[in-house]
């Protein structure tokens, strides 16, 4: 390895790009592989290399968002990097109908929002958040309803034209669809609201942004050191603000719950046994 300010080889560009290569493989973390270790080590402590390797980075399209044993090289790609998976084509894969596909990208925000409810659990870096598909659900719909009240405080029209989809606000398009639904086998429809969140939390853990703990409340995960870069690199979208403006999580010491439905509300809509979503900073 050269000396910081010494001129790099081409064997160091080669490791540069190794480098970045391991950063591709979003579930690979420095602690279980020996050589990514020594290459983030590298990183940090060599600038030269370290400006080769995001040089490399940059050249595919790719934004480095952190170096680190905890995250590796945490790497997110541009709108035209050929490693850009972009949430439009996310969604169409995961459905045909416009209306899912709407559905798919609010679960993955609310996800996120649930996730880091307070700007100083994305500033910790030990901070992890811990979701559950039915918990994001019962968000979702809580989230629904203060829209609705919304609405019918200023007068919005309630009632959108059934041939113009496109002019229902988002409370309408998420309350008309079952929650769970049901096959002939027991088993939730993928056009539930909870099938779709299913779909959205099982792309994110391939993704490497969030790990599997558990089985209850439709499915219980705990969130990695990637995910939380990502979420604060769109912390700032307005989509986002809005929904944390809402009010449904109440945050103070780092425990997050939702608030009790209204007293006129029996909740019969939402998913049994939601499991609310709960953080922890260990």
């Amino acid at each position: 390895m050269p000396r910081s300010g010494a001129a790099l080889t081409a064997g160091d560009v080669a490791d540069a790009a190794r480098l970045v290569g391991f950063g591709l493989q979003p579930k690979l973390l420095p602690a279980r592989d020996v050589e990514y270790a020594e290459l983030v080590r590298r990183h940090r402590e060599d600038p030269g290399f370290a400006r080769i390797a995001d040089a490399v980075a940059a050249g595919l399209g790719l934004v480095v968002l952190e170096v680190s044993p905890r995250a590796g090289m945490a790497v997110a790609a541009g709108e035209d990097s050929v490693f850009a998976v972009r949430m439009g084509d996310y969604a169409r894969r995961a459905a045909s109908d416009a209306g899912d596909r709407f559905l798919h990208g609010l679960a993955h925000l609310a996800a996120a929002a649930l996730a880091f409810p307070r700007p100083e659990d994305l500033a910790d870096d030990g901070y992890i958040g811990r979701i559950t598909v039915n918990g994001v659900d019962a968000f979702v719909r809580q989230a629904c309803r203060r829209l609705e009240e919304r609405a019918d405080e200023t007068g919005e029209n309630s009632d959108p034209a059934t041939d113009a989809p496109g002019l229902e606000a988002a409370w309408r398009v998420y309350t008309r669809r079952s929650a769970t639904g049901a096959t002939k086998d027991a088993r939730r429809l993928a056009s539930s609201t909870t099938g779709i969140i299913g779909k959205a939390v099982a792309f994110l853990v391939d993704s490497g942004f969030l790990q599997r703990t558990g089985d209850e409340s439709g499915g219980t995960y705990r969130t990695t050191a990637r995910y939380q870069l990502q979420v604060r690199d769109m912390a700032g979208s307005a989509a986002m603000a809005e929904l944390l403006d809402l009010g449904v999580v109440p945050v103070t010491d780092g425990t997050a719950s939702l608030l009790p439905a209204a007293a006129s509300d029996d909740g019969s809509d939402l998913v049994a046994d939601a499991g609310l979503p709960f953080h922890s900073s260990v």
